[in-house]
């Protein structure tokens, strides 16, 4: 069952999620998630989330970047993925360097606040909901 965390015959089966850092102007965006999120609240993080019974990637992170942010990406970079065994998900990430509807604006309740950062402020940052984010941004093309 991909997108979401279930047993499936007693073999526990991971959630897959898309996710996106938008690049722009040397920057990347990061999203605080919201405190009343059951994982990482209060964390920056990627943009994004879980993909949908038989969703491809592409697909569900722009649907994710819709929901969360009103934007449709155009131009993105596969980066890669992380494999988070706390919770246990398999996290794919996209640079999103193009998009469409604008600038990037909160569209739903999943975050708190965006910042653009740079990359070495992005890797200072004590509060990441992944430590391992800090090797994916110094490996941006900037």
């Amino acid at each position: 069952m991909i997108g979401r965390f279930a047993e499936q015959g007693g073999v526990k089966v991971m959630r897959i999620c898309a996710c996106a850092m938008l690049v722009q102007d040397d920057r990347l965006l990061l999203g605080k998630r919201a405190p009343h999120r059951k994982a990482y609240a209060g964390k920056w993080d990627l943009i994004g989330g879980r993909v949908e019974d038989g969703e491809a990637l592409e697909d569900a992170l722009a649907r994710e970047l819709r929901e969360e942010l009103g934007i449709m990406p155009v131009n993105w970079d596969n980066l890669g993925s992380l494999l988070d065994t706390q919770e246990p998900v398999i996290y794919h990430m996209f640079a999103v360097r193009s998009w469409t509807g604008g600038q990037p604006r909160i569209a739903n309740h999943e975050h708190s606040a965006l910042r653009w950062f740079t990359v070495a402020e992005a890797c200072d940052l004590t509060d990441l909901a992944l430590s391992e984010y800090r090797s994916v941004f110094r490996g941006l093309a900037l």
